[in-house]
C-alpha cells in the first residue's frame, strides 16, 4: 500500500546508466546553456505541424538544473509512460521488504488486460509468474497484463499517485488500471477475458459504432486522469536524476531492463548522436480510424562529455499519421542536441 512506499527513497530505471547522477555540475557547465527563447523559437514550427493537436515539451540540463518548457503546463496522457513509475514503485516495495523478485504471482481471467500484452496472448489458464519477471514484462514490452497485476500488487494506481506526490513529483497522475483505461478510451466496457489477443480485441472493437469511438477517443482527450504536464514529467527525471529516490542495486536492475526497450526507434532515439547514449520510455495510444491520438516519449540524453539531459515530449490530438508524429518528437531531440553542442 502506499503508506510504505511514501517512507522509501526510490528513483527509476531511467537513470540507472547515469553514474554519478546527484554530483555537481561539470566544470564549465556552471552557467545556463540553453538559450530560452531561441529554443521555444524552434519548438513552435514543430508544434505548427502536429496542429490541431497539442505539442508539450519540457528540458532540463542536468548538469545546471536549467529547465525550459514548451506547453509546460498543459495535461497530456501518459499511455505506456506510467509504467515509468510503476517500476519504480515496485522496486520501493522490494527495498522495504515488502516484496521479492522471486516472488511467485498467479494469473487468472480477471487478471488479463488489453493489448499490448504478449502474457494475455499466450495465456491458456491460470499461470505463476515471479514479479521479476511481470517487472521486466511491463517495463521492455509495455505489457499491460504484467502492469496491471504488478499495480494491484504495489496498492493500486492511487497509491502511486499518492508516492509520487509525496516524493514533491507533482502534476503526474495515474488513476486507473490499463484493463480500465484502454477500453474507456475506446468507448469499450470494461475489458473481459474473450477479449484476449489483438484479433479478438479487434473484433470487439469493431463492434462499437464509429462515431461512439471517436466520441470516447475525444473524451479521453480531454480526461485528466492518467495524465502528466511536461513539467510534472521533467521533475519525476529530475528527481530520478538527483539520487533522491532508489538505492544502486535497485537502479542497475531497472536501468538493465529498460536498455532492453526497443519501442519507439523513430522518436528521441532518432536524434541520438555518434558516442552518446539514451534511456527512454515511449508511450503511443491505439491508431483507429487512421487517428493516433497520443504519440510520447520521455527520457534521459547523456552525451559522449558526460553531460545529461532529461527531455519529456507529448504530443495529443493531432491528425498527422504515426510516423510523422514520430518524426516531430525527433525533431524536437535534434533542436536540444544542437542546442547542447
Amino acid at each position: 500500500m502506499l503508506r510504505p512506499l511514501a517512507a522509501l527513497l526510490l528513483t527509476f530505471a531511467l537513470v540507472a546508466p547515469l553514474a554519478g547522477c546527484g554530483e555537481p555540475p561539470m566544470l564549465g557547465q556552471e552557467d545556463p546553456l540553453f538559450d530560452r527563447q531561441k529554443l521555444t523559437a524552434q519548438f513552435q514550427p514543430i508544434a505548427d505541424r502536429v496542429a490541431p493537436g497539442q505539442l508539450g515539451v519540457g528540458l532540463e540540463d542536468l548538469g545546471t538544473g536549467q529547465i525550459i518548457s514548451f506547453n509546460g503546463e498543459r495535461r497530456f496522457p501518459l499511455q505506456n509512460v506510467a509504467k515509468a513509475p510503476l517500476g519504480a514503485a515496485v522496486m520501493a516495495e522490494v527495498e522495504g521488504k515488502r516484496l521479492r523478485l522471486d516472488d511467485v504471482l498467479l494469473i487468472e481471467d480477471v487478471d488479463l488486460s488489453p493489448p499490448p500484452s504478449p502474457l494475455a496472448d499466450a495465456w491458456t489458464g491460470p499461470s505463476t509468474h515471479t514479479v521479476q519477471e511481470l517487472l521486466e514484462r511491463a517495463i521492455r514490452d509495455g505489457d499491460n497484463t504484467a502492469a496491471d497485476i504488478l499495480m494491484k500488487r504495489v496498492g493500486g494506481p492511487g497509491a502511486v499517485t499518492a508516492w509520487l506526490q509525496g516524493r514533491k513529483v507533482m502534476n503526474l497522475d495515474i488513476d486507473r488500471y490499463e484493463r480500465q483505461l484502454q477500453p474507456d478510451s475506446l468507448g469499450l466496457a470494461s475489458f473481459r477475458a474473450g477479449w484476449k489477443g489483438e484479433a479478438a480485441y479487434r473484433a470487439a472493437l469493431g463492434q462499437v459504432p464509429a462515431a461512439e469511438r471517436s466520441r470516447a477517443v475525444h473524451a479521453y482527450l480531454a480526461d485528466p486522469r492518467d495524465t502528466a504536464t511536461p513539467l510534472g514529467a521533467l521533475r519525476f527525471l529530475e528527481a530520478l536524476n538527483q539520487a533522491e529516490l532508489l538505492n544502486a542495486d535497485s537502479r542497475r536492475l531497472l536501468g538493465g531492463i529498460t536498455r532492453q526497450v526497443t519501442a519507439g526507434p523513430d522518436r528521441l532515439r532518432a536524434a541520438l548522436p555518434r558516442d552518446a547514449q539514451l534511456v527512454h520510455v515511449p508511450g503511443t495510444a491505439r491508431t483507429d480510424q487512421g487517428f493516433t491520438p497520443v504519440v510520447n516519449d520521455i527520457g534521459v540524453y547523456t552525451l559522449k562529455d558526460g553531460r545529461k539531459f532529461a527531455v519529456v515530449v507529448f504530443i495529443s490530438g493531432s491528425p498527422l499519421p504515426l510516423a510523422e508524429q514520430e518524426k516531430a518528437i525527433a525533431d524536437v531531440g535534434r533542436v536540444v542536441i544542437k542546442a547542447a553542442k
